[in-house]
C-alpha cells in the first residue's frame, strides 16, 4: 500500500485547474448570453442627457527575462439619464467617450446594454 505524505497537495493539482476551467466556461456562457440578449432587444433611440462619465484603468505587471513589464488598458463608461428619470450606464470606446461632455442633451441609440450612438440636439 502506498502512503501519500501530502494528499492535500495532490488534490490541489486537480481542484485548481477544474476551478479555473469552470470560471472560464461561466464567463464565456455569461458573455454569449448577454450578446444574445442584446441582439434580441429592440434598437431604441430616445431623448437623454449625459450625467456622468468615468474611466477604469486596469494595470497588469509581469516579469520577463528579469525585467518588469507593465501594460494597462482603459475602459470608458458614460451614464445617461432618460426623461423618466431612469439612468443607464454604457461602455464605449475612447473616441466616442471623448466626444461627450456631462450635460450634453440629445438622442441616445442603444440595443439592450449595447451603446450604438448619441446625437446632440
Amino acid at each position: 500500500m502506498y502512503y501519500d505524505p501530502n494528499p492535500l497537495g495532490n488534490a490541489m493539482f486537480t481542484i485548481v485547474p477544474l476551478l479555473i476551467i469552470g470560471v472560464f466556461i461561466f464567463m464565456v456562457v455569461k458573455g454569449l448570453t448577454q450578446w444574445s440578449a442584446n441582439n434580441n432587444s429592440p434598437r431604441l433611440t430616445v431623448p437623454a442627457t449625459v450625467v456622468t462619465k468615468r474611466t477604469q484603468v486596469s494595470r497588469n505587471h509581469h516579469h520577463a527575462n528579469d525585467h518588469m513589464h507593465s501594460t494597462s488598458s482603459t475602459s470608458y463608461y458614460v451614464t445617461f439619464q432618460f426623461e423618466s428619470g431612469d439612468r443607464s450606464e454604457f461602455s464605449m470606446n475612447g473616441s466616442e467617450y471623448g466626444m461627450l461632455a456631462e450635460g450634453d442633451i440629445g438622442k441616445l441609440t442603444f440595443q439592450g446594454t449595447r451603446y450604438l450612438g448619441f446625437e446632440r440636439v
